[in-house]
């Protein structure tokens, strides 16, 4: 991570698909002194479409710049980040009725924050199963921006328990619905009413909300 005085630029790159492609990319975005934070290849075939989110002191101009003049590069084009469209994620996964009213509390909470100019973007998948659920959790760590997960169900233990364990080590905020099984006494926080669970979630991560989990005196409600 570069200091307070660099730039963060995102772009696409659309290239000659091929063996070597991503490693000329990086080697100009390397030589101009940028930090790549996030790189997603969205198409392969017939043409390579790249997006980048790259940390750079100064302007980025002369990085792309050269970008363009490789002979396999077709375009490079500015966008807006990811981080700055969608901000911050909430996952939220579990039973499908459980899901939903999650779903309900963390949407109408997380539209009050971005109308104030957040940006909170909320992510759900029915999911049943000891082990899929389990490395759906882990999966969690591993998606960008994504700051806090729901598990919403009425049973969840075992594999998942230690999932939630090794998210948390990484720095995830994992909630609980208050359920039968083991997951509640690894998680954070243990909401019972599941539409309090979504806003409670939205209110923890949220910049413009005066609610820290680290505060509160209990963590079961």
């Amino acid at each position: 991570m570069l200091d307070e005085t660099s730039e963060r630029t995102a772009f696409e790159v659309v290239g000659d698909a091929g063996p070597g492609f991503l490693a000329q990319l990086t080697g100009v975005i390397a030589r101009r002194g940028g930090d790549i934070t996030s790189v997603q290849i969205m198409e392969s075939r017939p043409n390579s479409r790249t997006y980048f989110e790259v940390e750079i002191m100064g302007n980025s101009a002369g990085m792309l710049d050269e970008l363009r003049t490789l002979p396999i590069v077709h375009e490079v084009r500015m966008v807006n980040s990811m981080q700055k469209i969608y901000g911050k994620r909430i996952i939220i996964m579990g039973g499908g009725a459980q899901v939903g009213q999650v779903a309900i509390g963390a949407i109408s909470e997380a539209d009050r924050h971005n109308i104030r100019g957040e940006h909170i973007s909320i992510d759900t998948i029915p999911l049943v199963g000891e082990s899929a659920l389990a490395e759906a959790v882990r999966a969690v760590a591993r998606l960008p921006r994504a700051k806090a997960l729901v598990l919403a169900g009425s049973l969840m233990g075992g594999e998942i328990e230690q999932a939630v364990r090794d998210v948390r080590e990484q720095g995830l905020l994992v909630v609980s619905l208050n359920m039968a099984g083991s997951v509640p006494e690894a998680a954070d926080l243990v909401v019972t009413d599941p539409v309090q669970a979504g806003v409670m979630t939205v209110m923890a991560i949220a910049d413009t909300a005066k609610f820290t989990i680290d505060k509160l005196k209990r963590r079961v409600f």
